[in-house]
């Protein structure tokens, strides 16, 4: 199984580019920093992580997505290689996205009508996981409500 989860805060705005072979496809890399669990000193530490999002979610990320949001991502791992022009190899690990998840709070993703207008988008959008699926579950932990705090 080839499965990935991952949630982060973009390191820049994404950028999105097309094919130019037949019927153009969108294609957005993007880089999201993830914390990692070990602190050192104090301070917690962070894995650059490599996203390619393909088609209509390469046009939802680059529409939605600032430097700095919190997002979540479920995709898959892949690996490629190439050989550069002096016959060097090359690799490259990205994880390819199924879906994209909203995962900071209003005021971070930018205004109230924005975050509807992209609520509208993914509920029009027909269920093939490269939105957030429509009452999917998924509601992103809230850092600032201590465990005392909890009802249960």
């Amino acid at each position: 199984m080839n499965k990935v989860i991952l949630m982060g805060r973009l390191t820049k705005d994404p950028e999105i580019r097309y094919t130019g072979t037949g019927e153009p496809i969108a294609i957005a890399r993007y880089t999201i920093a993830v914390s990692r669990p070990y602190k050192k000193d104090g301070q917690t530490q962070a894995d650059f992580i490599n996203i390619v999002s393909y088609r209509k979610a390469a046009e939802f990320i680059e529409k939605y997505f600032k430097k700095g949001q919190m997002i979540a991502i479920v995709g898959r791992l892949q690996v490629r290689s190439w050989d550069d022009s002096e016959g060097k190899r090359h690799w490259s690990t990205e994880v390819i996205t199924d879906e994209i998840y909203f995962a900071g709070g209003k005021n971070e993703n930018g205004s109230a009508t924005q975050a509807a207008a992209a609520q509208q988008t993914a509920q029009a959008a027909p269920q093939s996981g490269v939105y957030p699926p429509v009452n999917s579950g998924f509601y992103p932990v809230d850092p600032s409500i201590e465990d005392d705090d909890l009802a249960f």
